[in-house]
């Protein structure tokens, strides 16, 4: 057996099985592995159906009965339904749209179910949805040990591990398997890729011991040695990884840029605003990092609507002011100018910033350009009735002027990164959202030219410091802090349900003096009938009828949501942007950075749902103007800390302590977007630890100093490169 083979090679599995394990992204017997479980389970998680609450998750075993199957009476869909009988007590049971699922057992049957206890419209509860777990035998005490010995098949452990599962592979199933491969000795022969060094310093278990440890727990503090051990590597693997990055980035050769302070000022003198404290700083940093000949790497990070726009043209103007460099004659030129590329992840948002550049460059005469998947324009037109206007003009002739440097200026998404687009003196590449775009597209970009382009990458994103040291540990950080002068802070309320018309008519007040609305839903469509209750959560297609019927039938309303078309969806922003709707009502698919300076209000519902900083974030898109602007959160707060964590949007001071304060209450895996940092549950628990963080940062910064290409360390090099924690043997 070695950790390469399949699966399939070893052990016989069934059609399902083998589809479910795919599923899983499990084929080979070291995939599995490091399939680790997602908590344990103490034998106190069994619960009997005497003492169940709604609304809890519950693992409940029992003898099922009464299994019948049916249409739902409004839907006409197929569910299941049964009894589930432990001896304290009787749960109904309810499979939507799995009438399957009852023809799965048969009557009498032991089982375990797992679900949410749901309460029924007449009274009563009901297990919906529950996931079902055959047993041979209905254990006589369900407080006893769920792992029985059978033939000394299975170890004492304190807790079970409770791995994720999917259809044909069941978290029992997924154990047994682990432990035939203990069995085989194969954890024997394994080298442990981290420096031994390191496993001292920190008290990390081996990595044979960590494997043993996470899957079959003797105790607590077996578990959580190899949770910490396991979450060190993957925040060390990156942070190495980034370093690596950071070093042959800044080997590069980039144009080191002549400021001229003056220059710069009168720039910055025509804005229709005074910069902030944080925008002049922020400013500083950047024109001091791009007058050096290695290239800037550089993250900045400010709340919606804190100026990112102003610091970035004006990081632009002074590189468009500089002359490039010609390699034959190895002098700077006496004409032309260089180069900045400005990727943004959307086509309205490459297309405003092309309008607000418009407005910062008009006085220059410089040429500025738009590429996007629909079209191509260029600022100013030649065309002599509207000179000071854009036009539109074909992709090969935007194409033919970047080539030969005649655009300073190209505003564009994804489409900048094509084969096609050549610079001739690119000298740096902006990148709006920065979180949108992986590694490598930014990479493709910032790395194309012979001279290393300047890099500024920005997000409005709130992220706690631990995921940016560990995610863009090879950018400089600098924050935005601080709000446009003028700008009042959102006045922000928590409307419990018995409140929401007299919300309503505070909304109607504001309405009628002209401003817009936001009003965000978690859901797109209503859920089926049956499983309402069990939902309970607003949905836009429904939220938009009712509150043209009930609350503003006077008021222009439309929808927006991730199942329309790109293009209906930039057509329903242009419209709200244009004043043509009156309220706005969507997922939270509102694109980031769209600018509505006249929608003032945002209703957001459910908003014990969302993530604090998703929250700030959803309530920036009305910080676009000098109106006052209010936010009202529409929640059914059930819990005192739901209600704490609501009111933290009241008082924190930025969407920075928010994030903070997110990863605190709820832990790294819930944070908004977590899943786009390409980063494990694990590892994102890791996240919430600062001390881990920048042990695994020192350590990763330390080795790359002195062995770059990690030539002492082959094992480690092997392993990154690997990407899925490689396993080698002696």
């Amino acid at each position: 057996m070695e950790l390469t083979d399949l699966l399939i090679t070893h052990f016989r599995l069934d059609d399902k099985q083998k589809a479910g394990f795919l599923r899983l992204g499990v084929k080979t017997i070291r995939d599995l592995l490091y399939y680790f479980p997602s908590r344990y389970g103490d034998i106190s998680d069994i619960k009997l159906i005497r003492d169940v609450a709604i609304g809890e998750t519950v693992t409940l075993y029992g003898k099922i009965t009464k299994l019948s199957t049916r249409k739902s009476f409004t839907t006409r869909r197929p569910m299941g339904e049964a009894i589930l009988d432990d001896g304290s007590g009787l749960m109904p049971i309810v499979w939507f749209n799995q009438a399957y699922m009852a023809k799965m057992v048969h009557e009498g049957q032991s089982v375990k179910l797992t679900g949410k206890v749901t309460e029924r419209k007449g009274g009563g509860s009901y297990l919906a949805n529950p996931e079902l777990e055959k047993e041979k035998a209905m254990p006589i005490d369900v407080h006893d040990t769920l792992f029985k010995k059978e033939d000394g098949e299975h170890p004492d452990i304190f807790a079970y591990p409770v791995y994720p599962e999917t259809r044909g592979i069941t978290s029992r199933f997924i154990f047994h398997v682990i432990q035939k491969i203990f069995k085989s000795g194969i954890l024997e022969k394994l080298q442990d890729y981290l420096p031994e060094t390191l496993l001292k310093k920190y008290s990390l278990p081996s990595l044979k011991s960590a494997l043993i440890y996470i899957h079959t727990p003797h105790d607590k503090d077996h578990a959580e040695a190899a949770r910490k051990r396991f979450a060190f590597e993957e925040v060390f693997f990156i942070q190495i990884k980034r370093h690596q990055d950071k070093l042959a980035f800044a080997k590069q050769h980039a144009y080191q840029i002549s400021v001229d302070k003056n220059d710069i000022a009168d720039f910055m003198g025509r804005f229709p605003f005074t910069a902030t404290d944080a925008q002049q700083n922020a400013i500083d940093t950047i024109l001091e990092n791009i007058a050096r000949p290695s290239p800037m790497a550089r993250l900045l990070e400010g709340d919606v609507g804190s100026g990112k726009t102003a610091v970035a043209a004006t990081a632009a103007y002074s590189i468009i002011k500089n002359r490039p460099f010609n390699q034959a004659t190895q002098k700077m030129q006496t004409f032309g100018s260089l180069q900045v590329a400005y990727m943004a992840p959307t086509e309205i948002l490459a297309t405003q910033l092309f309008e607000n550049f418009i407005t910062y460059f008009r006085h220059t005469g410089i040429n500025i350009g738009l590429i996007t998947g629909s079209g191509c324009r260029k600022f100013p037109s030649k065309v002599a009735s509207a000179k000071d206007n854009w036009t539109a003009i074909s992709r090969t002739q935007l194409l033919k002027w970047v080539a030969a440097g005649e655009i300073p200026i190209l505003i564009g998404t994804h489409a900048l990164i094509q084969k096609s687009v050549k610079f001739k003196h690119l000298a740096l590449v902006i990148i709006d959202e920065q979180h949108r775009f992986g590694t490598n597209q930014r990479a493709k970009l910032a790395r194309k030219e012979g001279f290393a382009p300047h890099l500024l990458s920005m997000t409005a994103t709130p992220i706690p410091r631990t995921l940016a040291l560990t995610v863009y540990g090879d950018l400089d950080l600098t924050l935005l802090d601080q709000m446009p002068h003028g700008r009042k802070p959102v006045i922000t309320e928590i409307i419990a349900p018995d409140k929401r018309k007299n919300a309503y008519e505070e909304i109607k007040k504001e309405l009628a003096n002209g401003r817009q609305l936001y009003v965000i839903c978690p859901r797109i469509n209503e859920p089926d009938p049956d499983q309402e209750l069990a939902l309970n959560v607003k949905s836009v297609t429904a939220e938009a009828e009712r509150l043209h019927k009930e609350v503003f039938p006077d008021k222009a309303i439309d929808m927006l949501h991730s199942k329309m078309t790109k293009e209906k969806k930039e057509e329903v922003m242009m419209e709200f942007a244009r004043g043509d709707v009156d309220i706005l009502v969507a997922t939270s698919v509102v694109e980031v950075g769209v600018n509505v300076p006249n929608a003032t209000l945002i209703i957001i519902e459910g908003a014990e749902r969302f993530g604090l900083a998703q929250l700030h974030q959803l309530r920036g898109r009305v910080i676009r103007s000098n109106h006052q602007a209010y936010c009202y959160l529409f929640a059914d707060a059930k819990s005192q800390k739901t209600v704490d964590r609501l009111k933290a949007l009241k008082t924190a001071k930025n969407g920075f302590e928010l994030a903070e304060l997110d990863l605190a209450l709820r832990g790294a895996g819930e944070l908004g977007g977590a899943k786009q940092w390409g980063i494990t549950d694990l590892g994102m628990e890791a996240i919430k630890n600062l001390k881990m963080v920048e042990a695994a940062r020192t350590e990763a910064q330390k080795i790359i100093a002195e062995d770059p290409s990690l030539s002492k360390f082959p094992l480690l090099e092997k392993t990154i490169l690997a990407r899925h924690f490689e396993l080698h043997f002696e």
